[in-house]
């Protein structure tokens, strides 16, 4: 499944434009989708445990209101933060720099980030919990079925 990075994306409403979502892989498309963007990145921190907490306690929330809505998109756009928010914070708990290769394109030694580390984690059980949610895996099966070419 990929993601169609050739679509206008600062015309598009993907709330009013479903069909023309595409759920792709892992976090594609995060900060692009609008106006899901601008209604989840401004909640998306991760820099200490206490902030990732509230964080994703309010991505969350803004997900169980999509899914009370019945937005896929919605949904999908909040696991994703939710997922990166797990993924950049382990980015950071392994390269202090939050870079991952050097100049070669060689991947950097790791370094450990206790702190980093239990941010990633807390982001984890969200995003545990949204892949484990029944409602969201069959709202993907039947968005993938009904709008994937």
């Amino acid at each position: 499944m990929g993601f169609n990075y050739d679509q206008d994306f600062k015309t598009i409403d993907f709330r009013k434009h479903p069909e023309l979502y595409e759920v792709g892989r892992g976090e594609q498309g995060v900060l692009l989708v609008e106006p899901y963007k601008g209604e989840i990145l401004p909640h998306w921190r991760f820099k200490t445990p206490e902030i990732a907490k509230e964080s994703s306690a309010q991505i969350y929330e803004l997900y169980e209101n999509y899914k009370k809505e019945e937005d896929f998109v919605g949904m999908d756009m909040a696991r994703k933060f939710i997922q990166m928010g797990y993924t950049r914070s382990m980015r950071y708990a392994h390269h202090k720099s939050g870079r991952k290769y050097d100049d070669d394109k060689k991947v950097l030694p790791n370094e450990d980030d206790d702190i980093k580390r239990q941010s990633a984690l807390i982001f984890k059980k969200y995003w545990d919990r949204i892949r484990a949610d029944e409602i969201y895996q069959q709202m993907k099966k039947d968005h993938n079925a009904k709008y994937k070419k």
